[in-house]
């Protein structure tokens, strides 16, 4: 039998600026083998046209903040006038 796929689960985005294309990190296979959950807390600076342009990190174990930024650079954001910062938390959960 095949198991299913764990995904993060993605707490509040506080944003001024509304996402497009969101993508769901997976949750990483060491994750689940050394049973790591928790909130990976990023900053993300958007280009005006909607694109990453930078990801601080500001916590998080460091197998879990590796998938979520790999998720984050796949994320489209509503074009603005300036360039914006958006904290984000994604939380990781096996279960």
């Amino acid at each position: 039998m095949l198991a299913k796929p764990s995904f993060a689960q993605q707490a509040q985005v506080e944003t001024q600026r509304k996402v497009i294309n969101r993508v769901v990190p997976v949750y990483p296979d060491l994750a689940r083998t050394m049973n790591v959950k928790g909130t990976v807390r990023l900053e993300a600076v958007v280009a005006p046209n909607g694109t990453l342009k930078e990801i601080n990190v500001k916590g998080g174990h460091p197998v879990l903040v590796q998938a979520a930024q790999n998720a984050l650079h796949k994320w489209k954001w509503e074009p603005a006038k300036e360039e914006t910062r958006q904290l984000i938390e994604l939380r990781f959960n096996p279960d």
